[in-house]
């Protein structure tokens, strides 16, 4: 296949005489004069020895490299930044997660703007990297293939398999006297016992099936764990595709649409998968120009059901699913119950139902249940809102036992202080936990709150008190866990007024948060209110600080593609 480079980016860096300079560059890199005249396809990954989840990656994008070079293209690897949640949570690390997303969207657009690449191919991670990368390709709007780089391997301990929210949760074990430091020690040397992203359905695996679901990634592609050899075939494939995709013009804005949105959020649901998924849905449709805010997420999540029994809510994890029939088969049942739109393309160049004709639905298996018989009639996701949450918010209710809670607050000014109080122990059944100033602007960075929520269930406390913040949840997060409460805590939402022992009266069955002061006082609270300061007053924090929006429109830091004069794809 030959591909004229004349209306491709590329041809900026590379046809012409005036541009023998640059193809001096390329020469000085082993290229020769044929490899110069192809298109050039970008493959970045956010490789890195952070954590385990990126450490499988480079090994993947070779693969990707080799379909490139065999379907005549030249490809042009890079590395983007990641920051691993796992190891960030926490501590003040973790301010640094949400703004990553940002970081690797953005260094992503640079480099292929700077070089003109003619397309891209990018594999990712762990949690923030899936969408930063998607954000991307939307962005730029050059043919673009996700892949995912896979989950780790689930551990085993006392016969049984574990994943590392286990050992979160064993800290608030250990805390309340339920294990010992020997116990705890030998669950945290066998939890991980691979490469690869954790193994529930966690912001990593959530966002891997949405990647299918939403039309960006090879059918299967995502399921595979990291050590698995799949991996580099699929990769490779994906190296394949990107080429039919430049020679057919299909770019991401014609795969990511209104429908294919909806799709993803459908899968959210459907497997209830990270209540992050609320912030990236937003964001990466904000890059298309379509406005699909939370409250167009959580409506798709009130009408699908949760077909996934999936940790942490469930019994399984994304090897399970992969031996069980992969992504496809999820999409498959859904679409045949009609909760998926069939007529949206893919990176195939066919659509969905098009993609779904050599699909059956196994029904040998226990981790996905048909349309027909699912765990709940609705999500596992839920949306919120009431007069303490006006704009909204967002709890994970997979596998939860009761969906109601009314308590007194127990507030907090940062996640730090929280984490204190629980591995002391000194809190009380019924309260409601309040931690605030945790928002995408006051945080500044929308910290998860995993560590705090695993110690209180640790403790054996999880479903006797709630928690509530303008922060984020890890997908590995159970328990009445409500976040994205929004307006924040920074912007005098009122999550900020909230004093202790107020009532707060949370409702997942009806969609309500509600914190029962007058209104009268309420404003007095309100007029007294003083604007917090933080510590980040200047740096890649100050400068979030001073552009993110609010978390119901996915936190999102520049105007997006409702304002742009031009497209990248088009120069």
């Amino acid at each position: 296949m030959t591909i004229d480079k004349k209306k491709l980016p590329s041809r900026h860096v590379s046809v012409g005489p005036e541009r023998a300079p640059h193809r001096s560059y390329y020469y000085a890199m082993g290229l020769q004069e044929s490899d110069i005249e192809k298109p050039f396809v970008g493959v970045v990954s956010t490789w890195n020895e952070a954590a385990p989840c990126n450490i499988a990656l480079m090994r993947q994008a070779q693969s990707v490299k080799k379909g490139v070079s065999e379907s005549n293209g030249t490809p042009r690897e890079f590395c983007t930044i990641t920051v691993t949640d796992g190891i960030a949570m926490g501590h003040q690390g973790m301010k640094s997660s949400l703004v990553s997303r940002e970081v690797i969207a953005d260094s992503t657009e640079l480099t292929v703007r700077g070089h003109c690449y003619d397309a891209l191919v990018g594999l990712a991670g762990c949690d923030k990297s899936l969408p930063g990368l998607m954000m991307a390709m939307c962005r730029l709007n050059v043919p673009s293939v996700f892949m995912y780089g896979g989950s780790i391997l689930p551990g085993k301990y006392k016969g049984k398999d574990v994943t590392v929210v286990d050992v979160f949760e064993a800290v608030g074990k250990y805390s309340s006297g339920n294990v010992t430091e020997e116990e705890l020690k030998e669950l945290e040397c066998v939890a991980c016992p691979s490469a690869g992203a954790c193994g529930g359905q966690f912001t990593a695996n959530t966002m891997a099936c949405v990647s299918e679901a939403i039309g960006l990634a090879l059918p299967y592609s995502s399921g595979a764990p990291a050590p698995y050899e799949d991996r580099d075939r699929y990769a490779y494939e994906s190296g394949k595709q990107i080429m039919n995709l430049i020679k057919d013009n299909i770019k991401p804005r014609d795969i990511v649409t209104r429908k294919s949105l909806e799709n993803a959020a459908t899968i959210v649901a459907a497997t209830g998968g990270s209540t992050n998924a609320g912030l990236h849905l937003p964001a990466i449709a904000h890059e298309c120009g379509i406005k699909f805010n939370l409250d167009d997420v959580v409506e798709i999540f009130k009408k699908t059901p949760y077909l996934a029994d999936l940790k942490p809510g469930g019994q399984y994890v994304a090897k399970d699913v992969y031996e069980a029939g992969g992504v496809p088969i999820i999409i498959k049942t859904l679409f045949d119950g009609g909760f998926i739109h069939g007529d949206c393309l893919t990176v195939t160049g066919k659509t969905i139902e098009e993609n779904l004709k050599s699909v059956e639905f196994n029904k040998n298996q226990k981790v996905i249940r048909p349309h027909d018989k699912p765990l709940s009639p609705t999500g596992g996701v839920v949306g919120l809102k009431g007069n303490l949450a006006p704009d909204g918010a967002i709890v994970k209710v997979a596998g939860m036992g009761k969906l109601k809670f009314t308590g007194k607050a127990k507030c907090f000014d940062c996640e730090e202080d929280a984490f204190e109080c629980v591995k002391n122990n000194n809190y009380n059944e019924g309260e409601v936990f309040v931690i605030r100033y945790e928002g995408p602007k006051g945080g500044p960075g929308m910290r998860e709150m995993l560590s705090t929520t695993a110690a209180i269930y640790g403790q054996g406390m999880g479903d006797k008190v709630a928690l509530i913040t303008d922060g984020r949840f890890s997908g590995a997060t159970r328990g009445f866990c409500v976040g994205h409460i929004s307006p924040e805590a920074a912007v005098c939402g009122p999550i900020a007024l909230i004093q202790d022992g107020d009532e707060i009266s949370l409702d997942a069955g009806n969609g309500s948060i509600n914190l029962k002061v007058s209104e009268e006082e309420l404003a007095i609270r309100k007029k007294n209110w003083k604007e917090r300061k933080t510590d980040f007053n200047s740096g890649t924090l100050w400068k979030y600080s001073q552009t993110v929006g609010s978390a119901v429109f996915g936190a999102v830091t520049h105007p997006g593609a409702e304002k742009e004069t031009h497209v990248y794809s088009d120069i």
